[in-house]
């Protein structure tokens, strides 16, 4: 204060040799401008004011970046504002949403921005088919168009292109994805609405998801001939189809099984034990380890199992992979998620039996026979043995409880499925009489080199 009550302004020299004390600290200037001193010396103008009843404060800037006189002149803008019924903090906010919509702008860098700040809750490969989708499907039509610019018909159009492809489910998982990507600009301050939402309802319905499956045993066994007479066929194909058979495990379980998980394939009690975290479960039973899920094997699962093994080992030695079924050509990644549907479909399945379908069969059969034999406690035990979800601690204790019976229907179902099959080593290259040596992939060239050196040794 001066002489007689008048507060003196600011002076810049004032503002300089402020100095810090234990509390933050304001000098105010005029108007409601004061310079926000905090204990830790830096120093910022702000501004305090009303708006609609509330007390609000304005951030200017920091001191010495922004002068005393520029501080002056950034209130008057405000309080003209303010006079015109405009609140200068949420204008600021406003401000600076606009800025960052101008850097993104456009669909394909909004999208990009979505999905790198989704890609850490998600598993690394959906993560990657996501973007995928958006790369090959969106991109193309709406990727440079600004995404405030983006109508429900221009949506439309996209998914049109998917449908007649015969894609609806991919229709519907692109139609997600981009209102996922809206709804991210819209929190963001990047856009005002969802036009991928508005036309949920003008897509074509998604497919019945249909699993056909044989259900009779003799049509189960002439199926599984037959695929394995398919010329040209893998060895690691063939026997991870065999092994999906005989266990009825989810086809992904099967594909990723690994060398591993296969304990005393050459004692009595086989088995193949899958980590919680490879089974079909909440995040939060993947984590736990007492959610392992475990096969009792069958002694043809089993020779299926050593033999994959016997051939890894003979085609890749020591450095061989982890996985039970290497990939055809990627040796060092197991066969991919869709090697057994091409297989199935390229021995004249279609529409009769996919790879997933076994777990019917084997449900199927294997109940009928339950029920003929009057043994009503064998249909949960085969519940049980497919893994199907369930809630509580109970599933564990009965996995564990009926092993014995599990290993007893396992094995009777293997006789059943195996009558008049050949041993899973014929199904190896040796003994495929029409596979040509020139035919050979490069690892089962390598085995068949290698195998007489090891008979030497």
């Amino acid at each position: 204060m001066g002489y007689w009550g008048y507060r003196l302004l600011l002076t810049d020299a004032a503002c300089r040799k402020a100095i810090p004390s234990e509390k933050d600290r304001k000098m105010f200037d005029d108007r409601g401008l004061y310079l926000f001193v905090r204990r830790s010396g830096s120093k910022l103008w702000r501004l305090k004011y009303r708006f609609a009843g509330k007390e609000k404060s304005l951030s200017i800037g920091p001191y010495p970046e922004v002068s005393i006189s520029q501080a002056r002149q950034a209130r008057d803008r405000a309080l003209q504002q303010l006079r015109d019924g405009i609140d200068p903090s949420a204008e600021k906010q406003s401000r600076k949403a606009q800025a960052v919509a101008d850097a993104l702008d456009s669909f394909e860098k909004v999208a990009r921005a979505w999905h790198a700040a989704k890609a850490t809750t998600l598993a690394p490969r959906y993560s990657a088919a996501v973007l995928s989708r958006l790369e090959n499907n969106v991109f193309p039509a709406l990727g440079q168009k600004p995404i405030r610019s983006i109508t429900p018909p221009m949506v439309l159009a996209v998914i049109r292109k998917i449908e007649k492809r015969g894609a609806h489910d991919m229709a519907h998982r692109v139609r997600n994805h981009m209102s996922d990507v809206f709804v991210w600009a819209i929190a963001s301050g990047l856009s005002e609405n969802d036009p991928a939402a508005i036309i949920r309802k003008a897509l074509v319905p998604t497919d019945p998801k249909l699993r056909p499956a044989m259900i009779k045993i003799t049509g189960a066994r002439k199926l599984l001939a037959d695929i394995e007479a398919l010329a040209g066929t893998h060895w690691s194909t063939l026997l991870a189809s065999r092994l999906l058979a005989l266990t009825a495990a989810r086809p992904g379980v099967v594909r990723l099984a690994e060398k591993q998980e296969f304990e005393g394939l050459d004692g009595a009690a086989p088995i193949w034990r899958i980590p919680a975290e490879k089974m079909k479960l909440t995040r939060a039973q993947k984590r736990d380890i007492s959610w392992e899920f475990v096969i009792p094997l069958s002694r043809q699962a089993a020779e299926v199992a050593k033999a994959a093994i016997s051939e890894s080992l003979a085609c890749h030695a020591s450095d061989g992979p982890s996985w039970l079924f290497p990939g055809t050509g990627a040796w060092k990644r197991p066969i991919s998620d869709s090697t057994l549907s091409k297989l199935y479909r390229d021995a004249g399945f279609t529409g009769v039996h996919v790879p997933h379908g076994w777990r019917s069969t084997f449900s199927t059969i294997m109940n009928e026979r339950a029920a003929l034999e009057d043994q009503e406690r064998d249909r949960a035990i085969i519940d049980l043995m497919l893994a199907h979800a369930q809630q509580g601690v109970e599933p564990i204790y009965n996995r564990a409880l009926y092993l014995p019976r599990r290993r007893e229907l396992a094995q009777d179902w293997a006789d059943l499925l195996m009558k008049d099959a050949v041993a899973p080593q014929f199904l190896l290259p040796e003994y495929r009489p029409w596979r040509a040596k020139s035919g050979e992939t490069g690892h089962e060239r390598r085995a068949r080199i290698r195998r007489p050196l090891a008979q030497k040794l």
